[in-house]
């Protein structure tokens, strides 16, 4: 159980909880160690209890935790306390792609292409090594308050299994592609797919299926035909309509076979927006007859290698014939005379069969030569002129890879020297880390691995960077284009300027003539004019009503509906809210609503219970007239009566203190006392007669 202000491993602080999701809930963390705040992902309880999924969580958070790349979120590290399971990453400030889609409706081509070019980067550094994401969806992109766009829960979605997937699902059954959808085999192609969907919700404000139920939507991924975004806005360029339909096809043999092509892609479409260059493959020609890949032929190879029996490697041909069935599912759905899925002339190729069923032979062949020679070896048949104690195997001795990313190049290098493995160096630019530091390496720390393995280590070298050309005072169409054609990334922003031309470029920033690392974002700002009606909205808020009034009015604004309003965060007679935002535009004359913090909420309470007799003075009698008075502790006075009787009947509301006091106040006869003088031995009586007792009854009130 997580609480705020406890300790993990006795070095992460939790300090709040700023989300959470469908398997794991997110809290902001101070490490101490390193002295940064990070993210900590905590599995939810009824995960966390399933030994298969942590099992296969752990391996896949410690696969992600050697990514590094400036468009991924960074997993620094995972471990396990007390039955909590935790990823630490990196904590980055900023919104949700999803957010910020449903903030702006749909975003702007230029933008939605430069936001899909950074995680494309960040996807394809993960595929470099070997991740996969399968939950590529806008609830996973992360824009920071820098602009800058990371990818976030690598390997999460890899560990979900069919009973550990919760009311989540619905969120990514729109982006999931195809053979997901089947629940068969997917690799890089389906984070394709589902890029695809996401890059066609930026540009429409819409997925582009709906439906009733998570079986209704995986079935139209499945069978009915992508919509183009050109449907729904029309100015849509036609190459970025083709990106985002040759990503999203139904077959992956169509679509993208690498995020670099798909990179290359999308920053062409922003130099060259009006032209037609995408290349998508023909249905009809895919349908058509083909000749088996060299790649097919690796698969199946690979698979037959695997299987026991000629049944297991004929359920492989199959597989393969079904797959092709897949590639043509637009020529089955055509074809409404064909009533006859079965039909052998549809799916059988004899070629195919014939070669499936060699490989079938001769990996059965190959089975039964190692498992003779296996025999033989038990037996003693095959020595090789050995004697029995030399040809005993000899045992290869193992040794445990040590974590080496972020260490520096030469303490990694000897630390793994000092183990009797072989590093091997090779440098990557980077500008997130010093020159130096070792951003990941080709075995995963924490496996066993022979002595004289060789290490791959990626180096971080310093990024030299292109130089930023000098775009003030062009137009923002020609700014946009020298900036993307030396691999900047534009973001453009209006400024009123009565100085500058309206749609000219005011400043930028990096500056010109600075270095920047390609594909890195350049901000320019561009002039829309001289707007003398329009006034910039001055910031109000945490001012008196008389303050607020005064700036407003010198700004050419006027003050609208000022109301009261119980507010727990702003102290009373300050302003805790206005109508529009600081620093937005507006017309001369606006008027601006206001609300006025009246403080917290006042509680208020209630006293209902009867007064009984104060039986608690020895002296008092029933029938004894009796002075009883109730005294909030703020003072109020909330009753005061003379009675003879018992109980008193009370129902006090609005009560403003939280307890109080019941004062009793009655007359009793007290009898003479007789006292000698112990030196005269005079004997004198004093007292007697009648005196007031007053007895107080502490009480508390109940809230309302």
């Amino acid at each position: 159980m997580i609480k705020i202000g406890m300790m993990i491993v006795d070095r992460y602080e939790i300090l709040e909880k700023i989300g959470t999701g469908g398997m794991s809930d997110v809290y902001k963390a101070k490490d101490h160690k390193l002295n940064r705040f990070v993210a900590v992902k905590v599995l939810k309880q009824e995960f966390s209890e399933n030994a298969n999924f942590v099992s296969k969580f752990r391996i896949e958070a410690q696969a992600a935790a050697g990514l590094m790349h400036p468009n991924i979120v960074n997993v620094y590290d995972v471990g396990e306390e007390n039955e909590n399971h935790y990823i630490v990453m990196e904590l980055v400030e900023g919104i949700t792609l999803k957010k910020y889609i449903e903030k702006k409706a749909r975003l702007s081509v230029k933008e939605a292409v430069s936001i899909a070019i950074q995680v494309s980067m960040g996807i394809e550094a993960a595929h470099n090594n070997h991740i996969i994401h399968r939950d590529i969806k806008p609830q996973n992109i992360i824009i920071s308050k820098e602009g800058k766009v990371k990818v976030t829960d690598f390997g999460i979605a890899k560990a979900a299994t069919s009973n550990t997937i919760t009311s989540n699902v619905m969120g990514s059954v729109h982006y999931t592609s195809p053979e997901q959808a089947r629940g068969g085999y997917s690799d890089e192609k389906s984070d394709i797919y589902s890029l695809g969907v996401t890059m066609f919700e930026m540009l429409t404000g819409r997925v582009p299926f709906n439906g009733e139920t998570t079986v209704a939507i995986a079935i139209k991924h499945i069978q009915e035909e992508f919509p183009s975004p050109r449907e729904y806005v029309g100015e849509i360029p036609i190459c970025v309509e083709q990106i985002v339909l040759k990503c999203c096809q139904k077959s992956p043999d169509r679509r993208y076979q690498s995020m670099a092509e798909l990179i290359a892609d999308l920053k062409q479409s922003l130099i060259s927006p009006d032209e037609d260059f995408v290349k998508v493959a023909d249905p009809d020609e895919e349908a058509s007859t083909r000749m088996i890949t060299d790649r097919d032929m690796v698969q199946i190879k690979r698979q037959s290698e695997s299987r026991d029996s000629l049944d297991e490697a004929m359920r492989l041909k199959k597989d393969v014939r079904d797959r092709d069935r897949e590639r043509n599912n637009d020529h089955y759905y055509e074809d409404d005379d064909d009533e006859d899925w079965d039909d052998d002339d549809e799916d059988y190729d004899p070629k195919m069969e014939k070669i499936t069923t060699i490989l079938a032979v001769v990996a059965a062949l190959l089975i039964g030569c190692i498992l003779i020679f296996l025999v033989g070896r038990t037996m003693g048949i095959f020595n090789f002129g050995a004697t029995g104690e030399e040809s005993q195997e000899q045992e290869t001795e193992q040794v445990e890879m040590i974590r080496v990313v972020g260490m520096h190049v030469d303490e990694a290098k000897k630390a793994l020297l000092d183990l009797g493995l072989s590093p091997e160096i090779k440098y990557e630019e980077s500008r997130s880390y010093d020159a130096g530091t070792v951003l990941r390496a080709s075995v995963q720390d924490g496996l066993m691995i022979d002595k004289g393995t060789n290490i791959v280590l990626t180096v971080a070298e310093a990024v030299e960077g292109v130089q930023v050309p000098d775009v003030t005072g062009k137009s923002q169409t020609e700014a946009e284009s020298v900036l993307t054609k030396e691999g900047f990334v534009v973001t453009a922003v209006g400024n009123p300027d009565a100085t500058v031309e309206k749609g000219l470029v005011i400043s930028q920033s990096p500056e010109a003539d600075t270095k920047a690392a390609a594909g890195s974002n350049i901000t320019i700002r561009v002039s829309l004019g001289a707007e003398d009606n329009k006034v910039r909205v001055p910031k109000v808020m945490d001012m008196t009503e008389m303050d607020a009034t005064a700036i407003l009015t010198e700004s050419g604004l006027t003050v609208g509906t000022v109301t009261q309003v119980e507010n727990e965060e702003t102290e009373a007679d300050l302003v805790c809210y206005q109508s529009y935002s600081e620093g937005s535009y507006v017309d001369k004359g606006t008027a601006v609503d206001l609300r006025v913090s009246a403080g917290p909420s006042q509680k208020t309470y209630r006293y209902s219970e009867g007064i009984t007799a104060p039986t608690e003075a020895p002296e008092y009698r029933n029938g004894m007239e009796v002075a009883v008075e109730l005294t909030a502790h703020d003072g109020t006075v909330i009753l005061s009566t003379r009675t003879t009787t018992f109980p008193v009947a009370t129902n006090y509301t609005g009560i403003k203190s939280p307890s109080g006091v019941i004062r009793f106040t009655f007359t009793v006869q007290t009898e003479p006392t007789t006292v000698t003088n112990p030196e005269t031995g005079e004997q004198t009586t004093e007292g007697g007669g009648m005196v007031d007792k007053v007895v107080e009854r502490q009480v508390n009130f109940t809230e309302e």
